[in-house]
């Protein structure tokens, strides 16, 4: 027997990928995967290309998850809190909502309403001293999408002192799966395709995570929704607070980070190239006319910015390599 886990909210676009990373992972076992409406119906029916997993999927409650050495959560943000505090203290818990992620009772009131239920460990290993914290927690907040390409590409450059942390703005494109799964007119394949359409401008709920995580003080987010299924690609300027070379600087941050690729001067990174992976491709550059730093950053919003995401963090937390059963490579075309 190897390590048991289990998932909530297994019928979701993070879930159906989480569980899909279970699957091929040398160490885990799954031994229950639940869901709401889809409760009681095969996992390969919910998910096709997970045809020939043999599971049903169960009833969302505590008793379904408390036998697991690890549970992820991927339910909506707001449900995760209850059901985590029902699940026995040994069992340790990776959170892909929103639930835990901030310090600040306000920034979540602000940006998400209701009850704060406190902050749990911060979810990316690739900030300074995180990857120990993670390994030392039984309790972790994953990362959310946007916040995951942002912070990779921001944090390095304001603990530098190479940028400004109080005049940030970034323009960032993603695909249809962060949305959810859950049917919206808006998300429709005629109302997406040959489109890209602004939301959330000035409001999006990450913002305080991005800034908490990367240190920035004021940031501008304006999201994108753009006509693919997945992937976030992030466009991050920022003033300079010195002289620098910003991709030097990226380079020295993430030298030991195996899923954080810094590409070669010429090569921009690009959605497809992330497809499918847990990596995080980065290219910075200073603009020649007003002297911002600009950095893009890339990668699967499923993959680094969800279930890869969690899964690193799963395998820090109970003694894994972090790469084990996570690709750093794309699919393509």
């Amino acid at each position: 027997m190897g390590i048991r886990v289990a998932v909530a909210g297994a019928s979701g676009y993070a879930g159906g990928e989480l569980l899909r990373l279970i699957a091929g992972h040398p160490e885990f076992d799954l031994v229950a995967a639940t869901a709401h409406s889809q409760a009681g119906h095969r996992v390969d029916v919910v998910h096709p290309q997970l045809t020939g997993l043999d599971l049903v999927l169960g009833v969302t409650d505590p008793a379904t998850l408390a036998d697991a050495d690890l549970v992820f959560l991927a339910l909506p943000h707001g449900e995760s809190a209850a059901l985590a505090a029902q699940l026995p203290t040994e069992v340790r818990i990776v959170d892909l909502g929103a639930d835990h992620r901030l310090a600040d009772p306000y920034a979540w009131a602000q940006y998400y309403g209701g009850t704060h239920a406190g902050q749990w460990t911060y979810g990316l290993p690739e900030l300074p001293g995180q990857r120990e914290l993670i390994a030392g927690s039984t309790r972790v907040a994953n990362t959310g999408c946007y916040a995951a390409a942002i912070t990779l590409a921001l944090a390095p450059l304001i603990a530098d002192g190479a940028a400004s942390p109080a005049d940030v703005v970034v323009v960032a494109a993603s695909g249809t799966s962060g949305a959810g799964r859950a049917a919206k007119p808006h998300l429709l394949a005629s109302e997406v395709q040959g489109d890209l359409s602004p939301y959330r401008v000035g409001t999006h709920q990450h913002v305080p995570e991005i800034k908490q995580a990367s240190g920035a003080t004021g940031l501008s987010l304006t999201p994108v929704l753009a006509p693919m299924p997945r992937g976030i690609l992030a466009t991050v300027t920022a003033v300079p607070a010195r002289g620098v070379d910003p991709q030097q600087v990226l380079t020295q941050a993430y030298a030991d980070a195996p899923f954080v690729h810094v590409l070669p001067e010429g090569r921009w990174p690009h959605t497809a190239a992330t497809l499918g992976s847990n990596s995080c491709h980065l290219q910075a550059t200073v603009d020649i006319d007003s002297g911002r730093l600009i950095v893009l950053s890339a990668l699967d919003n499923l993959g680094k910015g969800a279930a890869g995401q969690a899964v690193q963090n799963a395998n820090l937390m109970l003694g894994l390599p972090e790469t084990t059963g996570l690709s750093i490579w794309g699919v393509a075309p």
